[in-house]
């Protein structure tokens, strides 16, 4: 994609000319001030721009484009079918992104679905009956309402793909295009996504109309408020190391990324000798158990949650304090999405990484992947392991608006 740059776009919500509903409902909502993804986003959106926007999970992603789809929906009355469809990874952040579309609908009556696996399909399918305005949901399962012919596309003038990468690594490239395909072709397409590897971007080039790129990216993960560490530790003193650390830094909440689901279950049967308040996630437990254990941390009642990368990244809880990658990710995207889940829309966060011998080079490569060095950290008794140097620390970038060619059509769809 031929790219060109601009400086980041700021400024209030005032300046959006937003409704007078939304601003009451940003305020009960207590939003102060838009992040830099909202202020570039959401003028754009609001025009009917194709819009791609890269920017880490915990920068207010969900309100730059749920805004501007609630400012211009018609009523219920004048449209039954959905007018909206929000593809999310997973289900637990389905939830999270249909809770939050409700939070700042507040003031007028809006239908928003949520469709993902694990749920009653039969209340869905009564939901739909009745009339939505906005769906969110998975990708297989909205595809499965698709081929029931229970979802009907022909309304749908929004379509907007959220966190992007991660719905591709999972495997969902075939649903989404099936999704795409049957929406209309002059439809609006909104794609968030940490990361822009190559699949993301031929995704774009086959679906969306001369998008313009918003990079928020490396803004994302140079903020002060996520310091970053590591470790050098053997494999077989990581458990040891984790139960210290923890007691060490004692976290309001904190969340360890474990690689498998077999090494979850273990990690988690050592940390609950020590921690009463644990609990664990992986994809091989049932719905039911990962929504109890999920609601769980959202009320306070867990302290430490060990989990796998699946169901992990889908977590948007503010009070995580504290991130460990037990496992150290080998896929660099992977490590900037587990640091996301702490130091949300400005929270302080801290971000622990183990490195055993032999995978230097996947913390050389982190480093430069955030332009940011580790801070080596030390406890007692945890003898330094020799890792490859580190080579020197990359200049950040500064923010950045890319440009494509400029969009031919325009929507108006205001709310009034």
């Amino acid at each position: 994609m031929n790219e060109k740059k601009q400086d980041a776009a700021t400024g209030t919500f005032a300046e959006m000319e937003l409704s007078p509903v939304m601003y009451r409902a940003l305020e009960k909502a207590g939003f102060t001030a838009p992040s830099p993804i909202q202020s570039a986003l959401i003028p754009h959106a609001l025009d009917g721009i194709d819009v791609i926007g890269q920017a880490r999970t915990g920068t207010g992603k969900t309100a730059a484009f749920a805004i501007p789809i609630l400012e211009q929906l018609d009523s219920l009355d004048n449209c039954r079918d959905p007018q909206a469809i929000i593809l999310v990874p997973t289900r637990e952040l389905a939830d999270q992104v249909g809770e939050e579309a409700k939070r700042l609908a507040y003031g007028v009556p809006t239908e928003i679905a949520v469709l993902a696996g694990g749920r009653n399909i039969r209340t869905q399918l009564r939901q739909l009956e009745n009339g939505v305005q906005v769906v969110v949901g998975t990708p297989g399962r909205v595809h499965d309402h698709l081929q029931r012919r229970s979802l009907r596309t022909g309304d749908v003038w929004c379509v907007v793909l959220d966190e992007a990468d991660r719905m591709l690594d999972i495997g969902f490239r075939p649903q989404i295009e099936r999704i795409l395909r049957k929406c209309p072709t002059d439809r609006q397409t909104l794609l968030l996504s940490a990361t822009l590897p190559t699949t993301v971007r031929k995704l774009a080039e086959s679906y969306m109309h001369d998008p313009l790129v918003i990079d928020c990216s490396k803004q994302g993960m140079s903020v002060e408020t996520i310091e970053q560490r590591y470790f050098t530790v053997e494999p077989d003193r990581k458990r040891d190391l984790v139960r210290l650390l923890l007691l060490r830094e004692q976290p309001d909440q904190a969340i360890v990324f474990c690689r498998t689901r077999r090494g979850t279950d273990k990690l988690y049967r050592e940390l609950s000798k020590t921690f009463p308040s644990c609990g664990s996630m992986h994809g091989d437990m049932q719905q039911r158990e990962r929504d109890r254990v999920l609601q769980r941390l959202r009320d306070g009642d867990l302290q430490i949650l060990v989990a796998t990368d699946v169901v992990g990244r889908g977590i948007d809880i503010s009070t995580i304090s504290h991130i460990v990658n037990f496992d150290v990710p080998e896929d660099c995207d992977d490590y900037v999405h587990r640091v996301g889940r702490t130091g949300r829309m400005g929270r302080d966060g801290i971000a622990f990484t183990f490195v055993s011998p032999g995978q230097g080079d996947f913390l050389t490569n982190i480093e430069h992947r955030i332009n940011k060095l580790l801070i080596k950290d030390s406890i007692e008794g945890f003898e330094t392991v020799t890792l490859k140097p580190v080579e020197e620390e990359v200049a950040d970038e500064p923010v950045v608006r890319k440009m494509l060619n400029p969009m031919h059509r325009k929507v108006s769809r205001r709310r009034r």
